[in-house]
Formats: C-alpha cells, sequence, structure tokens
C-alpha cells in the first residue's frame, strides 16, 4: 500500500508541477516490449518519463538508473528498488569482470520494457547531447525483436534549475519518435550515430 500511494504520489506531483504532455509522433502506446531511450539533464527524466506512460504499460516498464547514485540507504533506495522496480547498474565497475548491462538484459530477458539513458550521465553542459555508450548498441542488438523508441524530454532542466528551491511553472513535452532497430551487417558505430539523430529530430528547434 505504502508503495502504490508513493508513486501515485510522485507521478501526480511531477504531472502538475511540470504540466507535461506525451507527444506520440512516431508510435503509439502499444504493450509491446520497448526500450525508451531518452536525453538526460535531470535526476528527475525517468520519473516524468515513466509518470508519461499509460497505466499498463508503467507496470512493466522499469528506469536504469546508477547503483552508484541511487542505491545508498534512504529515500532514494526506497523509491528506486520498490516504488519504480529500477534496474540499478554498476558505473564504477567495482568487479572487473562483471557485466555493467548483465542486471538490464535479465530484465529484458524477462519481457520488461525499460527506460534507459545512453548519454551514461546528465548532461549539465550547452550541448544538446553528450555522446552515446555503446550500452544502447548493445541491448539493441542483443534483442532484436525490441523497439527502441527514442524520447526528448523537453524543459525539464528548466523547470528546476540548479540552486534554485522552487520549480519553475514552464511546460514540458516528452516527444515519442519511430522505433529503431539494428540493421543488418549495421556495426556500433552507424547504429550509435542514427539513434542519436533520431533524438536530436525530435528536439525543439531552438535546441
Amino acid at each position: 500500500m505504502l508503495t502504490a500511494l508513493t508513486a501515485f504520489a510522485i507521478t501526480s506531483a511531477a504531472r502538475l508541477i511540470t504540466g507535461a504532455r506525451a507527444l506520440w509522433l512516431g508510435c503509439t502506446p502499444q504493450p509491446v516490449q520497448r526500450l525508451y531511450f531518452a536525453n538526460h539533464s535531470s535526476h528527475g527524466d525517468f520519473v516524468l518519463l515513466w509518470a508519461s506512460l499509460p497505466g499498463p504499460l508503467r507496470q512493466r516498464t522499469r528506469p536504469v538508473a546508477g547503483a552508484d547514485y541511487w542505491a545508498k540507504p534512504g529515500l532514494r533506495n526506497f523509491v528506486i528498488r520498490k516504488v519504480f522496480n529500477g534496474v540499478l547498474i554498476d558505473r564504477q565497475r567495482s568487479e572487473v569482470q562483471a557485466n555493467p548491462l548483465q542486471p538490464v538484459l535479465d530484465a529484458l530477458s524477462g519481457g520488461d520494457s525499460l527506460i534507459f539513458f545512453p548519454e551514461g550521465t546528465r548532461n549539465l553542459g550547452d550541448e544538446p547531447l553528450l555522446p552515446f555508450k555503446s550500452g544502447l548498441f548493445h541491448l539493441a542488438a542483443a534483442n532484436p525483436d525490441m523497439e527502441v523508441v527514442p524520447v526528448w524530454i523537453a524543459n525539464l532542466n528548466r523547470v528546476m534549475p540548479k540552486g534554485r528551491a522552487l520549480p519553475l511553472p514552464l511546460l514540458c513535452t516528452l516527444s515519442f519518435g519511430e522505433p529503431l532497430q539494428v540493421q543488418a551487417a549495421e556495426d556500433k558505430h552507424a547504429f550509435l550515430e542514427r539513434a542519436r539523430q533520431a533524438l536530436l529530430n525530435l528536439a525543439p528547434k531552438e535546441v
């Protein structure tokens, strides 16, 4: 009961503060397995994306997050594990031989959809996107039947800029693009560049 109430409170607050609108431009909210990949400028990105999905999709969609930030004891750990059922990855590579993407691969093999940030960390600079890490390619190549959907999150970094105690009343939009898949004989570099461009194509013109 506490978990459900917390999820409702967080998602309701996210939608209320941001006035979030989901724009399904290249696909529709179908109950199929997907890897939603998005730009990343705030710790609230996955909350807003998750909250923008219809209820039945949210039940099988899990955010991928860094264990170094979210796994610390306390409220963060409760929220990511119990409320959002997040998939935590070890970005610090504490076990040298371990595959940091293994928890993500396990979640996909179980049929879950995921929210993934291919930049690997928050983008706090002026560039619209940081270079993509290779993880997006490896996940897409290992799951060729899965839809890989670009999602541009607009304005969230402006709603709660660094150092501000109260949010600004700005409208956030989440633009869902056309699903991608790794093409025959397409290498890592080509796929990541195509995915990056697909995400940039969804950005507002001023970005």
